[in-house]
């Protein structure tokens, strides 16, 4: 990105935006250039903090648990199918030498603990010869009910390193209302980069039963932008545990109904020689490198939840689809709000996504664009957790999906005949769960679910990441791969073997898709201004969470 003349004196965002020039949008296809004039128009003030036009070099296939074979074969992954995983996230992370950011929703546990242990002791060895300590920021959720302890993770995650070690690590976690971290990121001294959908969670991904989940693994200067991300809610964490509102506020037991209520906490290693509060990355503290042979067009686009009211990702997400001229491909947890338990009625104040159902809605009726999704079975399980620890699907079927994106059709086109959307729906709408050759289910009968974020537009860009298309105002980030190469191997190695493997026609039967158009799917109209209102926001936030909350470095309610 390059700017033209200085920040100084603007006034508007609408002048900040005639001052930027962007050289790599010249390479852009015409779905990454409309994310761009989505990002550029409508959120210019927070270019290199929520999104960038950059380039990075991908790195192999994209990492999938369990790995595609799965989906050619009726028998359950085998015994320590998935322990590759964390053993390549401490590869990247020992190629650190001057500053290492990692955020996920919670804190590691298993073999994923083990592994970031032994990358910090490496990293030790490496910060040996180094003139400055080598610097690492971890960033967790305080998801509502089950706050991160950070002191208890520190605590874990230090107890094995030499004494006398030059490196200086923070743990912080942070909540805002109901919206918390949910990024997933590893970012390795401006150059190397993971991010995606998985969590850091052994019983989720590494056992028996386990989710579906995608990641991608780069090189380059996408990874500058993964720190600045990071250093917003570091930011954040700073800004409210450095005043008195903010140290008040923390001390307020989580079953207290206050939606307002703001959580922060973080802790240093080691106390006495770290500051309270970790340094902001610049690119300038990164080594310098060449721009790796193979990059592509890449744009980075994220949103900070509560913290930030512009929520750049969505708009970005809106213009892809809406750029779309011959299909849409998305493998998601699901499109519908999460349900109370064991029902098919949304929880209170959630709502289904109106702005990416009428851009899919526009898709099909008006471009004849052919939309394709995967999500996961309702209410699948993994690893022998409870319901209450893990729910991978939040209750809805593939016909409520298709009868949401049909219903919006039918309401901004009062006109449309029933004859056209059943026609549609069957020649341009394929909805249908996650599957391994044709079967939803397990050995044990257990469904198989899915959490990857993951979508292909015609066929030539990309997204993967942590954000989710339902209703969820949480911090995500991810990356849109803009190279019509990269996205053939994309479908390749994971599209491709997934909807063989998944789809049937009987997922989504269009008697049903039409009959279930008058059905009112939404969550019921919450006051947060009441105290009633408050209590059920809450309680809907902590269902809304996600799991984790086997691990032993969550404060349970009311600890603290």
């Amino acid at each position: 990105m390059v700017l033209c003349g200085c920040f100084s004196g603007l006034n508007s965002e609408d002048e900040l935006t005639k001052q930027i020039e962007d050289s790599s949008a010249q390479k852009l296809s015409a779905v990454g250039r409309a994310a761009y004039d989505a990002l550029k128009f409508k959120h210019a003030w927070h270019h290199h903090k929520m999104w960038n036009v950059t380039t990075g070099k991908t790195i192999g296939s994209l990492h999938q648990t369990p790995s595609a074979s799965v989906f050619k074969s009726s028998a359950d992954p085998k015994d320590a199918h998935g322990d590759w995983f964390p053993d390549k996230m401490k590869e990247i992370m020992i190629k650190t030498t001057t500053w290492c950011d990692l955020m996920s929703l919670g804190p590691p546990d298993g073999i994923f603990l083990t592994k970031i242990k032994e990358a910090l002791a490496t990293i030790c060895g490496t910060a040996k010869s180094s003139e400055k300590p080598i610097i690492i920021r971890m960033m967790f959720g305080n998801i509502v009910g089950m706050p991160t302890n950070c002191d208890k993770v520190l605590k874990e995650l230090t107890a094995d390193l030499p004494p006398d070690n030059n490196i200086q690590l923070w743990v912080g976690a942070w909540r805002k209302g109901a919206s918390w971290n949910h990024a997933k990121m590893i970012a390795v001294d401006g150059r190397y980069l993971h991010t995606g959908g998985h969590n850091l969670w052994d019983s989720h991904y590494l056992k028996n039963n386990p989710v579906h989940d995608l990641s991608i693994e780069l090189e380059g200067r996408v990874t500058h932008d993964g720190h600045l991300f990071a250093n917003e809610q570091w930011q954040y964490i700073q800004s409210k545990q450095s005043g008195c509102a903010g140290q008040c506020a923390e001390k307020i037991p989580d079953g207290i109904p206050l939606i307002w209520q703001n959580r922060v906490t973080v802790s240093e290693y080691p106390i006495g020689k770290a500051t309270e509060f970790p340094p902001k990355y610049f690119a300038s503290e990164a080594p310098r490198y060449e721009i790796p042979d193979g990059s592509v067009p890449i744009i980075t686009m994220g949103r900070q939840g509560a913290l930030i009211y512009k929520k750049p990702a969505d708009d970005a997400f809106l213009a892809m689809i809406g750029a779309a001229k011959h299909v849409i491909r998305m493998s998601l947890q699901d499109l519908g709000p999460v349900c109370i338990p064991n029902t098919k009625f949304a929880l209170p104040g959630l709502k289904w996504p109106k702005p990416v159902l009428n851009a899919l809605a526009k898709a099909i009726y008006l471009r004849g664009v052919d939309v394709e999704i995967v999500v996961s079975n309702p209410n699948s399980i993994p690893g022998g957790l409870s319901m209450t620890e893990a729910n991978y699907g939040n209750g809805w079927t593939c016909v409520d999906v298709a009868s949401e994106i049909v219903k919006r059709i039918k309401k901004m086109f009062p006109g449309a005949p029933n004859e056209k959307l059943r026609k549609m729906v069957n020649e341009n709408l394929r909805i249908c769960f996650i599957r391994h050759a044709k079967s939803s289910t397990y050995a044990d009968g257990k469904t198989i679910g899915n959490h990857s974020k993951f979508f292909i537009i015609d066929d030539i860009a990309s997204y993967t990441g942590s954000q989710n298309l339902y209703m969820c105002d949480l911090a995500e980030w991810g990356v849109l791969i803009d190279d019509a190469t990269e996205t053939k191997k994309m479908l390749k190695d994971f599209w491709n073997p997934l909807w063989a493997a998944s789809y049937t026609a009987e997922d989504c039967d269009v008697d049903a898709v039409m009959d279930g158009m008058n059905i009112d799917r939404d969550g019921e109209d919450v006051n947060a201004f009441t105290l009633d209102g408050r209590k059920k926001l809450q309680e809907a936030a902590k269902m809304n969470g996600g799991g984790g909350a086997h691990s032993t470095t969550y404060t349970i309610e009311g600890e603290e």
